[in-house]
């Protein structure tokens, strides 16, 4: 792990006791002494605090915010022009099939706009990003800031202790605050399904102000393992797993993140890499699934339509065991034929075909403040 790129938090984790692995070149810390289940239980009952600094963070500004925008519709299916200010959208990078080059979140910033992008992407996003706008745009990746999450429900008491204007934040709001002295530039939203914030800060300043977090009340550090299972129990989707360059928002039951705007029909519909494929009526769909009794169905399993049938209708892209659900959860492609919730299904585990159920995402409700 030596060749591993470090986050600025690298020393405090070490120092809190994480157990350090590579994850996409980086140095992370995958659960914390408290252990993953604890760690799962405690975000969602009170507040864990998440390093995310290795996702990119990039900013886009060019003459205008109509500029950037229309510029950026060129390369996403998303409303971007009608971006208010202070606000924060979800959205994806397609490809000429169609597929989905990466997810993202991206916030409008005045004129500018913040694109926060996965790991394992980043170098070939910003190329993207570079050879599509520039010279009109100018995108530059800020490689001198991290990203912490704060999430669950004591998440606004610990943030708005610091400054109270966190607390007036609703779900997609991005805002700047003052944190302990420190000016960062925060969302409202996260990855675990949980109420929470998204906290970019410049990375000199980024251990003082997480010692400081986790001094509140009820707010403990928490690793890669429980950020896993926090999504999965949310329905949310990992990249590379549930969605990747051969996936359609379509397929992955994603046209809910593509507005009407954007949409065939709409006022600005197309104009994107694969328009034309990626908002098809697809013949496999991203479906939640519940395997019967306590063991886990993970990435790989195939789903068959019976405990018999020789040919599979689809197979799990992620899976584990749900804390908070008290039981095996899964998310996967199944036919569309297949995608009623409550249709019986099977998954072949260890040469042994067990029962599964189609189940409708989220496993766990979210608790958004909107």
């Amino acid at each position: 792990m030596s060749d591993d790129l470090r986050t600025p938090l690298y020393d405090l984790h070490v120092e809190l006791g994480a157990k350090m692995v590579p994850f996409a070149g980086y140095a992370m810390p995958v659960q914390y002494p408290m252990g993953v289940m604890g760690e799962h239980n405690h975000t969602r009952t009170a507040a864990g605090l998440f390093d995310v600094s290795h996702m990119g963070q990039v900013i886009l500004s060019g003459a205008s915010w109509d500029a950037v925008a229309q510029a950026f519709e060129t390369l996403v299916p998303q409303d971007v022009l009608g971006l208010g200010d202070g606000r924060q959208r979800y959205g994806f990078f397609t490809n000429d099939t169609g597929g989905i080059e990466d997810d993202l979140m991206f916030a409008r910033r005045g004129d500018d706009l913040l694109v926060v992008v996965n790991v394992a992407c980043k170098g070939a996003d910003i190329a993207r990003m570079k050879a599509a706008l520039a010279p009109s745009v100018t995108v530059t990746e800020l490689a001198d800031r991290a990203l912490v999450a704060v999430q669950g429900p004591g998440a606004e008491a610990a943030v708005a202790a610091l400054d109270a204007r966190a607390a007036d934040m609703r779900f997609m709001d991005v805002a700047d605050l003052s944190l302990d002295g420190v000016d960062v530039w925060a969302s409202r939203s996260g990855y675990t399904g949980e109420d929470g914030y998204e906290i970019s800060v410049p990375a000199a300043d980024a251990e003082a102000l997480v010692r400081t977090l986790l001094a509140q009340d009820g707010v403990a550090p928490i690793g890669l393992g429980a950020r896993d299972s926090l999504r999965l129990e949310a329905g949310l989707c990992l990249y590379g797993h549930d969605i990747d360059a051969t996936t359609t928002p379509a397929e992955g039951a994603l046209m809910w993140a593509v507005q009407k705007v954007r949409r065939p029909g709409g006022d600005r519909a197309g104009g994107f890499p694969g328009a034309d494929k990626a908002l098809e009526t697809p013949a496999r769909k991203r479906v939640g699934l519940r395997p019967e009794g306590r063991a886990p169905m993970r990435e790989g399993v195939a789903i068959y339509a019976s405990e018999t049938a020789t040919d599979p209708v689809g197979h799990v892209t992620s899976g584990g065991f749900g804390p908070t659900v008290g039981g095996p959860v899964a998310m996967g492609y199944v036919n569309v034929d297949h995608t009623s919730t409550g249709t019986p299904l099977w998954g072949e585990v260890r040469g042994k075909r067990m029962p599964v159920q189609v189940a409708a995402l989220p496993f766990v409700p979210a608790n958004f403040k909107r």
